[in-house]
């Protein structure tokens, strides 16, 4: 439910600080199987709306405050994407610490299936940064508990597509916030910088491309960056995202890294939109009102890349792609809400999307509370 580009963004803190994270979550426990090589550690922020649904991510972290560092953070986020798109799902990650290139196998996947088995169906997995759905159908062996499977096993397959869509249903309700006229045309003729040309990014240059975008990219993979010019070669191609973020922009789409928005890059972006698949966009607290203050119209990143969620939640009624994209479409009502709620109590769009995610988990998870309970 991530590109699979992304680098994870670890900010650095303490003992003391991950504990204190820690404690906002339900539970977070590690697994450890030697024989195979798993180390793994599973966040569940939240069950108030359902069982904890989130990828699993395998990256070699530096340290193991890294990788919980990590997970601590995409858990909770977890929780605020699903309560927002309106699912009946809590918040979870996973990650597995090491090299996917050298660590991964059929033992040390299925070793992760028992473990998420041992859960008891609290937290389900999907794929994230660095595990595909062809690993989604290995843990499958050992645990009911997996969404995001090939299709050839009934599954939604690559979550990105729909990941891409919502994000582009996101940016042209932005985008006509920003500039006002009919969404259809929201982005014709405006620059967007796309940092990041994975699975997400690329689809979602696809869509830009076909909207009549002029669309700037960047990657620190330079295989991603060719694939995308050669599929659509009026792209502009810049070296890194530092160039990108200084170009003259009308929207910015961060589709790589976390953090994308740290002070200087908020001071320097000329774009007036930035809506993006990345995952934790915002630097750090405060961050947001620097964006408000610049005038600059910022979709909340786990609102408008909600869409590959949407996509593997579906396989939990018997995957319909068609019925996954309908609920994708929504993206664009839901960004719009999320920017008229920021305008009318005047707080930025990262607050009033927080405000609807919590308020629906205290109403909805009370009500569910109370007939389950």
């Amino acid at each position: 439910m991530s590109d699979s580009t992304s680098t994870p963004h670890v900010p650095p803190v303490s003992t003391a600080d991950l504990l204190d994270q820690g404690l906002e979550h339900e539970q977070v426990v590690v697994a450890n199987d030697p024989a195979s090589g798993l180390r793994a550690i599973v966040a569940i922020h939240s069950t108030a709306l359902g069982p904890a649904l989130g990828g699993t991510r395998f990256f070699p972290y530096a340290s193991t405050a890294d990788a919980l560092a990590d997970v601590l953070a995409l858990s909770r986020g977890m929780t605020y994407k699903a309560a927002v798109a309106g699912l009946d799902l809590g918040g979870g990650k996973a990650v597995i610490v090491g090299d996917p290139a050298g660590l991964k196998s059929e033992a040390l996947l299925r070793a992760y299936g028992r473990f998420v088995e041992s859960l008891g169906g609290r937290y389900i997995t999907a794929c994230d940064v660095g595990t595909f759905s062809e690993d989604m159908d290995h843990i499958a062996r050992e645990t009911r508990h997996v969404t995001g499977r090939t299709e050839a096993h009934g599954g939604a397959g690559d979550s990105s597509v729909l990941t891409a869509y919502g994000v582009f249903q996101g940016m042209l309700a932005a985008a006509e916030v920003a500039w006002g006229g009919d969404a259809s045309a929201a982005l014709s003729g405006r620059t967007v910088g796309v940092a990041g040309v994975g699975k997400v990014g690329r689809h979602l240059v696809g869509h830009l491309a076909g909207a009549g975008a002029e669309v700037v990219v960047t990657d620190v993979n330079p295989a991603a960056v060719a694939r995308v010019a050669d599929e659509h070669p009026s792209v502009r191609v810049v070296g890194s995202t530092a160039d990108l973020v200084a170009a003259e922009l009308d929207v910015y789409a961060p589709c790589a890294l976390g953090g994308a928005l740290d002070d200087e890059v908020v001071r320097t972006l000329s774009a007036r939109v930035v809506c993006g698949a990345a995952n934790n966009q915002l630097a750090h607290p405060g961050v947001e009102k620097l964006v408000e203050e610049r005038g600059i119209v910022y979709a909340p990143d786990y609102v408008v890349n909600a869409g590959g969620l949407m996509q593997v939640a579906d396989e939990l009624e018997g995957f319909s792609f068609e019925r996954a994209r309908q609920r994708a479409a929504g993206i664009y009502d839901t960004t719009r809400a999320v920017l008229e709620r920021a305008r009318s109590e005047g707080v930025p769009t990262a607050t009033a999307a927080d405000r609807i995610a919590e308020q629906r988990i205290r109403e909805v998870g009370r009500l569910r509370g109370i007939w389950l309970g």
